[in-house]
């Protein structure tokens, strides 16, 4: 941290602008370097609002806060903190999308590390050349899979930054702790290859071989330079998601935020679904369309989950139905993967039918729960959404693919077509729907409510390894904090002012599993200690 001066007045972790009162501008060195006025942080907030308020579209908005990032990050935070719910899909998704396909026209200054593979025989230089030497969460991508829009090569570092904003904002990360990093392997967009600003390595992706020999050496460095940080592996490929993920999990303090967070918040939200509808989860009917590294995610946990329910390992397979591109995983089908094969139902429990799409499994199963991770929009269709609802009293349909546009079908319709009865998590935000006079607000399932808490717990509780339990009570406990538990009118996930004190008790329930799991030191305080732990966006 700079000392005084000029480079105190400029480094964005630590100064206050004008905020800097009379006698600190004298101790540091920046008497006449500001306006002679002193503002207080909150008359900074109101000043950037308006500012930020007169820009006219979303994509200029995130432009501007990126630049406020860049230039004051306490500032940045706490301009979030008193406008979350109308900043968080600037700062990430939906916006977060169109700043990935354009980052190479928005780009303004460096954020993060460029892992390129020009460079693969220098790794341990690029992780000495971070910005500070000290980090606690690092989140990863190589851009391959960015949201729903596919390859966007370098553009993908959009994502880990966006990321490790809501790990500050929502889970308390001290934001000079975090570093966003971008694995530039080539990419396979042609529209990237040919346009003349592209800042990425223009060359087509590298094959398999030379990737998982990159990827491991990549790891390697990041063992020697940094052995105690959580690294999150963000939008891989399905091909390369799973694998890495169960490659490195026991070796180092990791997690793929893709598949256990999107799978722990869906969780969640089952959890208060399940029990609103009466029904408990072991006792639904699961279908998922999309049987990608997520949606085969998500379904792995509801498998852990309903085990610890009562249910056999066999009985739980019983009850989940994975449907893809080609229709109903079954065992008889030779183009799935190991991880889909899990999954895949009997062909003998098809007999009779006349297909296996999605439309057939929900006609011939008693279908309580429907969820969507195909990014096939409108898949989920009226005569669909209608004959599931016939089936039950309170269907459960969350149509979880991002972004928006990519969505399997948008609230209202389903509110329409199910009179009000279906329980709705999105996994894009969506306006409320209106009904009865009254607006409803819709949940959504973002990964928010999940791996900001998981980057608390750790970090506080020194954990050494995220299991699989400590995903789970992170869903169990969001669960818990669940709206609708209260009021069925009241939508399954916490309104977006109560996420950051959601996250610190998920944080603190986490923290307690990864003691019991023998990953984390025992903690006679250990609520106080994740409090304690927690950075805010106050000038020091």
């Amino acid at each position: 941290m700079p000392d005084r001066g000029h480079e105190r007045l400029f480094d964005a972790l630590t100064t206050k602008g004008t905020a800097f009162t009379h006698d600190e501008r004298r101790e540091l060195g920046l008497l006449g370097l500001l306006p002679n006025a002193e503002k207080t942080i909150g008359e900074q907030v109101a000043h950037t609002y308006q500012e930020l308020a007169r820009r006219p579209a979303d994509l200029d908005k995130h432009v501007f806060l990126r630049g406020l990032q860049d230039r004051n990050e306490t500032l940045f935070y706490r301009l979030l903190a008193e406008h979350l719910e109308e900043t968080l899909p600037i700062v990430y998704t939906p916006t977060v999308g169109e700043a990935c396909q354009r980052f190479s026209e928005i780009y303004r200054r460096p954020r993060g590390l460029y892992v390129a593979y020009p460079d693969r025989e220098h790794l341990r230089e690029v992780l000495r050349n971070r910005p500070r030497r000290e980090v606690d969460v690092i989140v990863v991508t190589d851009g391959q899979r960015i949201l729903g829009l596919g390859d966007q090569g370098i553009g993908g570092m959009g994502i880990p930054i966006g990321k490790l904003s809501l790990y500050t904002l929502i889970g308390g990360i001290d934001p000079a702790r975090t570093l966003p990093i971008l694995l530039d392997v080539g990419t396979d967009n042609v529209e990237r290859l040919e346009d003349p600003q592209y800042l990425g390595w223009r060359h087509r992706r590298i094959g398999d071989d030379e990737y998982y020999a990159f990827v491991d050496d990549f790891v390697t460095a990041v063992r020697e330079e940094l052995p105690e940080v959580l690294l999150q592996w963000e939008d891989f490929a399905t091909a390369h998601a799973q694998p890495i993920l169960e490659r490195y999990r026991d070796r180092l303090l990791t997690f793929n935020d893709d598949i256990q967070g999107t799978a722990a918040v869906a969780l969640g939200a089952l959890h208060g679904a399940a029990k609103v509808a009466g029904r408990p989860l072991s006792q639904q009917q699961v279908v998922m369309l999309g049987a990608g590294s997520a949606g085969i995610g998500v379904l792995e946990m509801i498998r852990q989950e309903m085990v610890a329910q009562g249910l056999s390992d066999a009985e739980a397979a019983e009850r989940i139905w994975a449907v893809d591109i080609a229709g109903l995983l079954t065992d008889d089908r030779t183009d799935l993967s190991e991880s889909q094969r899990r999954f895949a139902q009997p062909a003998a429990r098809t007999q009779g039918w006349t297909g296996t799409a999605l439309a057939d499994v929900v006609h011939n199963v008693d279908v309580g729960v429907l969820l969507g991770l195909s990014t096939a929009a409108g898949a989920f269709t009226e005569d669909i959404v209608r004959e599931l609802a016939a089936k039950t009293d309170r269907p459960i349909i969350f149509p979880l693919s991002n972004p928006t546009s990519r969505a399997e079908a948008h609230p209202r319709e389903l509110d329409f077509w199910t009179g009000g009865r279906a329980l709705v998590a999105t996994g894009s935000p969506f306006a409320p729907v209106e009904r009865d006079g009254k607006q409803h607000r819709v949940a959504q399932c973002n990964n928010v409510y999940i791996f900001p808490a998981i980057g608390l717990a750790v970090t506080a509780s020194g954990a050494t390894r995220v299991t699989d339990a400590m995903m789970r009570v992170a869903a169990k406990t969001l669960g818990e904090a669940s709206p609708a538990l209260a009021d069925p009118e009241e939508p399954l996930l916490p309104a977006w002012e109560d996420v950051p004190e959601v996250a610190t008790r998920i944080a603190t329930a986490v923290a307690e599993q990864a003691v019991k799991d023998g990953v984390a030191r025992p903690d006679d305080h250990l609520a106080a200690t994740v409090r304690r732990t927690r950075w805010t966006p106050d000038y020091r």
